[in-house]
Parts: C-alpha cells; sequence; structure tokens
C-alpha cells in the first residue's frame, strides 16, 4: 500500500502541520534549521517503526510549552491524542483476498501520544446504522415474544439493554455485532416457522451483522500490510572495525552510544543473524583436540554457518548498493563488499575492480552512507523492505554539491521500490522537474509551530532558498549550456511542454528534440528579457507564448520580433483546433486537466466547460473553484502523467501537441 496522505498533532515543535500530500515515489521536504523537518520524520517512523524503537514518551514528546498546561495538570488524557496519522491507497496485493466493494477504500492508520493504535477504512460497504435496522429489531422482537414462553426478562427487554444507548446515527462497531448477533441466534427459536417474513428479517439483520465481522477482517488484513517506516539518519554509521567482545560487553552493561556509533554496527549484526555475545564467544573459542569428532564437527559447523551468513550478506548488500550507487557496470566503483570475521573483530572492505581490499573508511562519504543506509534498511525492515516506506534525514550531506546532483537519481532508483520521504537544505537534490514533489515546512513562530505548505508558499524567505537556488542553478546552466532554448512563460507552462513530451516520446508520436533546453521566464513580460540574452550570445531561441492578452503584448514587442524573427515566436493558437478564441497551453490539455481535476483535485467543472466551450479552460476554473491555482492544477497533471500513457489523451489533445512539438523543432533545427 502507498501513502498518500499524513498529519502530525502535538509532538515536539508541531502544533499541528495539517494534512500534507505524499507523492507516490519521493516527497521532497525542504526548510530552514529549526524549522522541524526531523521531527515530522521522527512522527511519521513512529506510525509503524521496527522492532526496538522506542514510542512515543508525553514527557519528552509533548509540546513543551503546554506540557503543564494540559498533561501535568490532567487537562488531556494521552490516549485521547492522536500523533501521527496516515492514509494509504490500496495496491493489487493488498486487495488478494478482499471481500468485493474494498478496492477503491482508503486504509487510515494513526497512532496516540500513549503508543495505542487505531484504524478505520474510508469508503467500501458502509456499515449499517441502528436506525437502518432498528425497525426490523422491533418487529422480530414483538414477534418472538409472542411465540416464547413468557420468561423474564422479554425478549423486548433484552434488545432494549443491547441497544441502551444506541442513537439513530449510531454506526455498528465490533461490540455491537456480536452483542446482536449473540441475541439474533438466541432470538431464532422463536421465530415461527415457515413465517418467510420473519425468517427475511432475521436474514437481513444477520447480514447487518456479518458486515460488520467482514469489514472488521478486511482492517485485520490491511493491519498486515502496512508498511515498515525506516528512519535513516546520517549519524547511523557502519564502522569499517567493530570489536566484539567490546561491543558485546556494552551491550550487556546497557552502556551504548546507539546515535554516534553502535547503532549501525548492532544494524549489522542483526543483518548477519548474529549477537554481539555469538560471534565474540566464536572468535574465543578455542579449536578442540581431533580426537573429540563431535565437538570438533560442532565447532566446524559455527564457523562455517558464520562465513555462510557473513557471504551471503555481502552478496545482497554488493547487489543493492552497485545497483544505485553506479548502475552502469562498465563504471562500476564498488565490486565487491565484503564482510569478514577476524578473531574478535568484524571487518567490513571493499574489493575494488583490480581485487584490491580496503575499508570501509577509505571510501568517500557518500559510498559509506550508502552501505551503512542499506545495513540499516534491511536490518530494521526485515523481510518487509518491499513493504517499507524509507525517511531519509539530509542524505548525501557529506557530497559535493555536483555529486549530490548525481546522488538525487540515486535517491530516485530507490523510490522506484520504496515510498521515500527525505529532508534537505541543499538545492542540488531538488530537481527542476521536481517542484511538485516539494513540500515546504516552516515554523514562523513557536505558538503556531511547524507548518508544512504543499504548494511552495511560506511565511518564511528562509524555506524557500533551497528551492530558489535549484531553480537559479538549473536556469544558470541551462541559459548558455544547450544551443537550442524554448523561452516559456512560466514554470507551470515548462512542466506541461515537458510531461507531454515525455508521454509523445514514449508512445512513438512525437519527439522533441533532446537537444532543447525549455527555459521558464516566470512572466509573458520577461519572456523578451531572456529570449534578447540568448540571442546575444549566438545561441538559437524560440519564444512560445499564450494566445491571450498578456502574450499578445509579449508577441508585439519590436525587440523580441528583431531577435527572434516571426517564425520563432510561437503562440499557443497556431496549434489548437478548439473554439477558444485566446487558447492558452492548459487549452492544449482541456478535456484531459478537466478530469484530472476532478479526479485528483475534486474540482468539478465539466458542465460549465461543456456549456461555455469557448471559454479558456483556467478561467472556468478561477470562477468555479475558491482555492483555484494554475501551480496545483499543473501539479496535478504532473503525477497523473507519471502513471498514464499518451493514449489516454484525447485524440485532439495529441494531434495538437503533435502539431506544436513540430514546430518547435523546425523553429530550433
Amino acid at each position: 500500500m502507498r501513502l498518500v496522505k499524513a498529519r502530525v498533532q502535538m509532538y515536539r515543535s508541531v502544533i499541528d502541520t495539517g494534512e500534507f500530500e505524499v507523492e507516490n515515489g519521493k516527497t521532497i521536504l525542504v526548510g530552514p534549521n529549526e524549522a522541524g523537518k526531523t521531527v515530522i520524520l521522527q512522527a511519521l517512523q513512529k506510525l509503524n517503526a521496527p522492532e526496538g524503537v522506542e514510542g512515543f514518551d508525553p514527557l519528552r514528546d509533548y509540546p513543551r510549552s503546554q506540557y503543564n498546561k494540559d498533561i501535568r495538570r490532567g487537562l488531556v488524557d494521552a490516549s485521547d491524542v492522536t500523533v501521527v496519522e496516515g492514509h494509504f491507497q490500496l495496491e493489487s496485493p493488498d486487495l488478494e483476498g478482499l471481500p468485493e466493494g474494498f478496492e477503491q477504500c482508503t486504509y487510515v492508520y494513526g497512532r496516540k501520544l500513549n503508543n495505542e493504535a487505531w484504524h478505520r477504512i474510508e469508503g467500501g460497504p458502509a456499515l449499517p446504522t441502528y436506525d437502518s435496522i432498528s425497525k426490523d429489531l422491533l418487529r422480530l422482537a414483538a414477534h418472538a415474544d409472542k411465540h416464547s414462553s413468557g420468561e423474564t426478562p422479554s425478549v423486548k427487554e433484552q434488545l432494549v439493554s443491547i441497544t441502551s444507548g444506541w442513537k439513530p446515527s449510531t454506526r455498528l462497531s465490533g461490540t455491537h455485532a456480536r452483542n446482536l448477533k449473540a441475541f439474533l441466534e438466541k432470538t431464532l427459536p422463536l421465530i415461527e416457522e415457515g413465517n418467510d417474513a420473519e425468517e427475511h428479517r432475521y436474514d437481513r439483520l444477520m447480514q447487518s451483522c456479518r458486515a460488520v465481522e467482514e469489514r472488521g477482517s478486511v482492517l485485520e488484513h490491511l493491519n498486515s500490510r502496512l508498511p515498515v517506516f525506516v528512519l535513516f539518519n546520517n549519524y547511523f554509521r557502519v564502522r569499517p572495525r567493530i570489536h566484539l567482545e567490546h561491543l558485546a560487553q556494552r551491550v550487556q552493561s546497557g552502556v551504548l552510544d546507539d546515535k554516534q556509533y553502535d547503532y549501525g554496527n548492532l544494524c549489522l549484526l542483526k543483518l548477519l543473524g548474529f549477537t554481539p555475545e555469538e560471534l565474540a564467544e566464536l572468535g574465543n573459542a578455542a579449536k578442540p583436540g581431533q580426537n573429540d569428532a563431535a565437538a570438533l564437527k560442532a565447532y566446524q559447523d559455527k564457523l562455517d554457518s558464520r562465513d555462510y551468513q557473513l557471504n551471503s550478506a555481502s552478496v545482497d548488500l554488493t547487489e543493492q548498493i552497485v545497483s544505485v550507487w553506479n548502475p552502469d557496470p562498465e563504471r562500476a566503483e564498488a565490486s565487491k563488499l565484503k564482510i569478514k570475521a577476524d578473531g574478535q573483530y568484524l571487518k567490513v572492505v571493499v574489493e575494488d575492480e583490480l581485487g584490491v581490499e580496503i575499508e570501509l573508511d577509505q571510501r568517500s562519504e557518500g559510498f559509506q552512507w550508502l552501505v551503512s543506509f542499506f545495513v540499516v534498511f534491511f536490518a530494521e525492515a526485515a523481510d518487509k523492505h518491499e513493504n517499507a516506506v524509507l525517511l531519509l534525514d539530509e542524505p548525501g550531506l557529506h557530497l559535493h554539491g555536483l555529486k549530490q546532483r548525481d546522488f538525487r537519481e540515486t535517491i530516485s532508483r530507490l523510490a522506484a521500490k520504496n515510498q521515500t520521504l527525505y529532508t534537505t537544505h541543499s538545492p542540488f537534490l531538488v530537481g527542476p522537474d521536481e517542484l511538485d514533489m516539494v513540500r515546504v515546512v516552516d515554523m514562523t513562530n513557536r505558538k503556531d509551530g511547524t507548518k508544512i505548505h504543499g504548494d511552495l508558499s511560506s511565511g518564511d524567505p528562509a524555506a524557500l532558498l533551497p528551492l530558489q537556488e535549484a531553480l537559479g542553478y538549473d536556469l544558470a546552466q541551462s541559459l548558455f549550456s544547450q544551443t537550442r532554448n524554448l523561452v516559456v512563460e512560466g514554470l507551470t507552462d515548462y512542466w506541461y511542454v515537458e510531461a507531454v513530451a515525455l508521454l509523445l516520446r514514449d508512445s512513438g508520436e512525437a519527439d522533441l528534440n533532446k537537444s532543447i533546453a525549455i527555459v521558464p521566464a516566470n512572466t509573458a513580460g520577461k519572456v523578451v528579457y531572456f529570449a534578447t540574452i540568448l540571442h546575444a550570445n549566438k545561441l538559437k531561441v524560440a519564444a512560445l507564448l499564450d494566445s491571450d492578452t498578456a502574450g499578445n503584448q509579449a508577441a508585439e514587442q519590436d525587440i523580441l520580433v528583431h531577435s527572434l524573427g516571426n517564425k520563432r515566436i510561437l503562440r499557443t493558437k497556431d496549434s489548437y483546433s478548439g473554439s477558444v478564441n485566446a487558447p492558452e497551453i492548459e487549452d492544449l490539455l482541456r478535456e484531459t486537466l478537466i478530469n484530472v481535476a476532478q479526479e485528483e483535485l475534486g474540482w468539478e467543472i465539466r458542465s460549465t466547460a461543456q456549456r461555455q466551450d469557448s471559454r479558456p479552460i483556467v478561467d472556468i476554473f478561477g470562477a468555479e473553484i475558491s482555492d483555484f491555482s494554475k501551480y496545483k492544477l499543473s501539479k496535478a497533471f504532473l503525477r497523473w502523467a507519471r502513471t498514464h500513457d499518451a493514449n489516454e489523451l484525447t485524440l485532439d489533445e495529441r494531434q495538437q501537441w503533435t502539431a506544436l512539438i513540430t514546430k518547435i523543432n523546425k523553429a530550433l533545427k
């Protein structure tokens, strides 16, 4: 199952983050120091943490400013405070064995401050209410009393006792259903045999009880499918040499530096299936005499078992690390990772392409981080690593900026298999095409606490700095690195062109020249400045402008016409085949955006759009939707494009975009 939405409340610096969306692949949390990014990951981990991770502690985890007022004075009960909750979308493996009707439901799971968990299902067959069965119950009780032997209490009195406190809106719960089912089974012998009406009434009531039981079994099944949340911090580090006896002594005495040294080492041993004591004993054990065959065989079996497990773990780790660190086998930097036992020492070494073994700490910080991450990941997720959510706190912190940019692709490959949320300050870990994956974390004041924004807005300018730097760096690189440049009005235009071009390339219908850099100018009025600068550097430049008023004004500027010529000023209306007089780029995706807006955002404008088919679609959204923004719409389309094909666009849309891409290629050939 996939986490689609989460919320954290009353945890350290967090009062209430509000619900925030989580992407299918990776979700990026950016923000300044002390904003609460790490706190968010820590709370999410406790939603379903690996074994051994400590739960919530009201004294240390409840917001300090409110602890005395709420907890100490007894005004707030820890059992009433849900600290973290997640909303999960079901996938194919989760649906196996589920009754019909639950395919589109959402599983909601939460954990309270006292560490108790709760869950519910949103959607699926509705649970019966007392109001929907009360008439049948009363009539069945009256019928049964007519055929009873006059026992006290009567059937009706028993029913009143069972349903005491129920309101018409009360939905049957597990306890309600069990009590009601026992009542019905006891009442069955009192139903007149052959009375079809009462027997059907009895069957309907039993079916209501079974519906509750069925929902309960679905909850149990989905709970067993809940992903493990694995948190990895930079300080979790596997050391190249572990002294087993010293580690065993620290474990026995309870003196562990679990954040700076021992945690990663203990995870390595957990992955290998040994305790520190077991490996230390093997290192100290004297070899039995040759005459004691049984003891010699037992000793040799232990050593072989240790070697086999070390070798198996080495192979698994090598496969995973090479696949994401450097997937090109011709450029593989780590051909083999080896975990070796040498007396009281457990050593982690890397064999390079020359066959030379060097200890792990002689490799780069980034490589050490990746090895440590996989050790912790496999140890904590155990056999559930394929159904785990990764929480990475400042990944790749020690890498050079350009290596961080490469490492961004490593995280993308990780996220292809496991949903990943990570925090960062670095602009190099936020790609220009990944801004829809960004959630801005800020804390403008302690009273309101940590907040999460999904629309790239924040009251704290420092929270947006990594995004501004990422865009600035990418823009600086793209401005003069490509000989062919297409200047578009804004970021949303950039997203639409990129996303649709990729869909059509995959389908083979159109192929936007890969050497063309798309440059967002922020507004139509600034297109002329970007185009002029690029043209002055003897680069090929074309401009794509909407056919609205702002686009017309920009297209008519003499300096733009002089720099580019009319053939390289492209207008959306030239590729549009609909009835809108002044089409914007969104009108080239009119039908698909209507569908996406309804499915992804709950914005319903279809009937208005059909009546006003000559009106720009953005104008209709703006008039009909109170919280409409072009950013939200384009972000929803990006999510849609990642999981759909070009053939799911309408025929008109494909033809319009094919024409537009052809014009772009021709203008910049």
